[in-house]
């Protein structure tokens, strides 16, 4: 009889194999595996993992309550410019539905907290994955109007078109560091916020 090969227990755990590529995901795992992707366009098709509105990542309808695998996984999440979301690994890549933003922005600090102004302010969001990101030209804010129910759908983009919704406790603590500003366009005030030396409208000062 030969020696058992060391096969991975289930699909989930040969896609995470495929994630961490040639050694354990860390600080630069993103980068290094956008730049070893595979030359090929083909891929393994859906990998039936789901991320949920509220932030849970699912496989096949169930949660997948560990952490570091969540965090893996996001480590080589990729947005194309079509909209899709696909996990792209060195050896292979699949679809995954995403019903919302991949990522939650949990909570926000505006640093200084002293003496803030437009020249200096940063607000830094800290995601569910423990992820911050400081808002400004690279990482703006937009916020999206329901036009049924008026309520404000806030985001925070977090790296190459990837975003984070901006949860309603984090979007009223924003709301306390907004001020008035008018609208070079049409003259209207706007609240919004500032950061890294760029204004990020939040909504109407009515």
């Amino acid at each position: 009889m030969g020696k058992k090969s060391d096969r991975p227990a289930s699909d989930l755990e040969r896609i995470a194999d495929a994630a961490r590529g040639k050694g354990r995901a860390g600080p630069d795992h993103h980068d290094r595996v956008m730049s070893e992707l595979p030359t090929t366009d083909e891929s393994c098709g859906d990998f039936d993992i789901r991320i949920a509105r509220d932030g849970t990542w699912y496989y096949k309808g169930t949660p997948i309550n560990r952490l570091p695998l969540v965090k893996l996984f996001a480590s080589v999440l990729r947005r194309e410019p079509d909209g899709s979301h696909w996990l792209v690994t060195p050896v292979e890549r699949g679809t995954i539905l995403v019903e919302d933003a991949p990522f939650i922005a949990v909570d926000v600090d505006r640093q200084p907290r002293e003496s803030p102004g437009p020249a200096v302010d940063e607000l830094i969001f800290r995601t569910n994955l423990d992820e911050t990101v400081v808002a400004g030209p690279e990482h703006p804010i937009r916020v999206e109007i329901d036009a049924d129910t008026g309520e404000p759908a806030p985001y925070i983009e977090v790296r190459d078109g990837l975003e984070a919704l901006i949860n309603r406790a984090t979007f009223y603590r924003l709301v306390e560091f907004a001020v008035g500003r008018v609208d070079p366009d049409d003259g209207r005030e706007v609240l919004g916020v500032w950061s890294k030396g760029r204004f990020f409208p939040l909504g109407p000062s009515s």
